[in-house]
Order: structure tokens, then sequence, then C-alpha cells
């Protein structure tokens, strides 16, 4: 597997656009995918009850259409809360892409992201589609600009992109994704889209992108918000002209080895970039029972507002990390759980068997101080592992969501 440049654009047959068409204030906000053959779609989605109508349709594209071929994204305006309207709203827009594109609305994902509880501006959304299907483009640029006109509160956009060897033949990957608020999925992953050039059943994409979101986007939180429009869509049109995957052998390894990289990297870009964050935190917990217990224990510290706060202040509170770990609902003994920080700047053990160890303050504050900064907790109960990622939680995060619809 090799890093290469780009996003959704990255695979052969895909081309993007990104445009503003009049949804927010001078700033793209709408965006297309486009493969220009038939592909493959899998996807993945909030598990908030109350859910968008770009969701409720996604789910039954997924489910009923033989193939995909379009994705267009709104940010702006969520469509969620909206009622009949809404998801007659949500039709109308996939159904402009179809007219655009000569391809069947049950081929068009959508996505909306933004406000809960406005109806979007159909009319604007329709001559929006036009703008990207003229600005349609293969090519990194392309891509990048899709990647931005889905951004609201990230301070940046958030692609990557690897390439791989299935059947002697180079296959690329790549994806994007936007998210900085309302950030909790399960599964859920706020707004992303991955595409590749691979040949593979829709049965072996849909169960390869379900058991990885449980690995990459599922182990991220930035404010314990499960929003109602979180997706994952992932396309794959064959171009790569590889031999059909259709059962798991070291070609599908190798895919789901890809994959997995591209959503942890678009999962802990979209951590790090959480609404008001200064750094990256990442919670590692070793020695567990049972991956689930482990997964619960890392995923209940990087949750915790006072775990967050104290990262924040650089403070090596580390009683936040154990009542964390305490209330998390899994048994373990305190007594013998080890705690170490680690940055940049080196590694430090806080804890030994439940204890403080004479550790340095100022090491301490000088390691938490950092962009990324990591959190070990060792059970010493067997061998499940599990890594989670969040980030601290500073002022900014209240200023911004504060005033967040004005």
């Amino acid at each position: 597997m090799k890093i290469i440049d780009g996003g959704v654009t990255a695979a052969q047959g895909f081309q993007a656009a990104g445009v503003y068409a009049g949804i927010k204030k001078k700033r793209k906000d709408m965006a297309l995918v486009y493969s220009v053959i038939p592909a493959k779609g899998a996807g993945t989605f909030t598990t908030n009850v109350v859910k968008a109508a770009p969701v409720k349709w996604d789910m039954k594209v997924t489910k009923d259409s033989a193939y995909v071929q379009a994705v267009v994204l709104n940010s702006g305006v969520a469509n969620a809360c909206t009622g009949a309207e809404g998801d007659l709203n949500n039709e109308l827009m996939a159904k402009a892409v179809a007219d655009s594109m000569s391809i069947p609305a049950a081929a068009v994902y959508t996505a909306s992201t933004g406000v809960i509880g406005k109806q979007l501006p159909i009319d604007v959304i329709q001559e929006g589609v036009k703008l990207l299907a003229a600005e349609l483009q293969e090519g990194i640029e392309a891509g990048a600009k899709a990647a931005q006109a889905i951004m609201t509160t990230d301070t940046y956009p958030k692609e990557c992109a690897v390439s791989f060897m299935v059947d002697g033949k180079e296959v690329k990957l790549g994806g994007m994704a936007k998210g900085s608020g309302m950030i909790h999925p399960n599964m859920a992953t706020m707004l992303g889209v991955v595409t590749t050039d691979l040949n593979i059943s829709k049965e072996l994409l849909q169960e390869a992108l379900s058991a990885d979101v449980k690995v990459s986007f599922n182990m991220i939180s930035v404010d314990r918000d499960t929003s109602t429009n979180d997706s994952l869509l992932l396309l794959a049109n064959g171009y790569a002209g590889n031999k059909e995957i259709t059962e798991k052998n070291e070609d599908y390894d190798n895919f789901c080895k890809a994959l997995n990289y591209v959503t942890t990297e678009l999962a802990k870009k979209m951590a790090a970039d959480g609404e008001g964050a200064t750094k990256l935190f990442e919670v590692q917990v070793v020695g567990a029972g049972t991956q689930e217990e482990a997964t619960i224990i890392s995923k209940s510290i990087i949750t915790s507002n006072l775990v967050k706060t104290a990262v924040f202040g650089n403070d090596a509170n580390w009683g936040r990390i154990l009542c964390a770990m305490g209330y998390s609902g899994v048994d373990f003994d305190p007594e013998q759980v080890d705690l170490f920080i680690e940055s940049v700047d080196g590694t430090l053990k806080l804890v030994e068997n439940g204890m403080a160890t004479d550790y340095s303050e100022e090491f301490a504050t000088k390691i938490l101080s950092g962009k990324v900064v990591k959190a070990i907790a060792d059970l010493k109960l067997g061998s499940a592992t599990a890594t989670a990622w969040g980030c601290d939680f500073s002022y900014d995060y209240v200023k911004i969501n504060a005033d967040y619809r004005s």
C-alpha cells in the first residue's frame, strides 16, 4: 500500500465538483461526486432515532439499488426534522442530479449538513446541481473543491488516498469527510464519501465497510452528540480492471487494509479538528480481557469532559482518567492499572498499580502541551487492545456552539 495525493477523485473513473450555490454566505456549499460508469454502493448511517431525509433516502438506495453513480451533498441546511416536505425536497435534489447526468434517481446518494429544522432552499439546490454538473472534472483539484464545499464548522478540508495492488492491477482508494461538531458516531460518521476503482461484489463491499467503521469512525468523539445526518458512503466502480473479488482472500484483505487506513486517517482528522480543539487526544487501552471491554473503556476516557478539559489545560490530572474508566461499566481491578502519557516530547508513567509514581509535573506538562497527546491504560487482564480518538475541550467550543445558528 502506498499513500498518494488526493481524495474522492484519486481512483480512476471518478469526477467531482464543489461550488457556491447560495445556501451559505460566500462559501462553497454544494458538492458532487460522480462515477463515469455504474458503481456498487455501500453505506453506514447514524444510529440516532431522529434521521434526516437524506439518511432515509440513502438507506433505501443502499438496500435496493443495483448500482449508484453519484453523490450530491450540501452544507448549510441539514434537512433533518423537516417532515414530508423535507423528504420531497431531498428527492427533488436527487432527481435534479439524475436529470443532469442522465441516470436514475435511485442511483444518486444525497447528503446534507448544517442547521436542523430548516427546509432546503430547493430552487437554489436545483440551480446548484446545474453548476455542479458543468464543473465536474477529474483530478486532485476537483476533489479538493468538493471537500471544501461540505465543510461547516470545520477549519480545513479532510482528504486521504492510497494505492494498492490486487490481481496484478494498481487499485486506488480515496475519500473526503467533514465533521467538527455533533460528533459521536456509532455508526454514523458525520459525512464521508470514499471511492475506489476496485472490482468487488456489493455484498463484500458492504461487509468490509460495516466492519471497518467499528475500529475507525466509531472510535472518535468530539462532544458525545450523535448527529441526525451521519452517513458514510462507499462507491466501487471496478475501473481498475481486476477480477471481481467475491470471496474473502488475500485481495480482500489488502482492500480492507487500504480502506481502514483511509477511514482511520479521516476519522483522526475529524477528531483533531473538533470545534475549538487545540490538540488530538488519543487513548489506547491495552491488556484488556476482551476487545469489547477495551473499546468501551477507551471511549469512556475520550468522552469525559473532565479529562478533555485537563488535556486542554496541560494538566496531568490522571485521577480523572481512572474515574472515567471506573464508570465505563467494565469490571477491572483499579489497583493493578498502569497509566502513561505520551507525545513527541516523550513518554511518562503517571500511575503504577493504581497509585501515582514519582513523576515530574513539569515533564508531564511538557508532554501534554503537544499537538498530539496519547494516554495509555494497561489493565493487565489479557491481550485485547483498542484505540480511540478525541480532542481537548476549550473555551472556544462553547463560543462556537452558543451562536451556531447566527
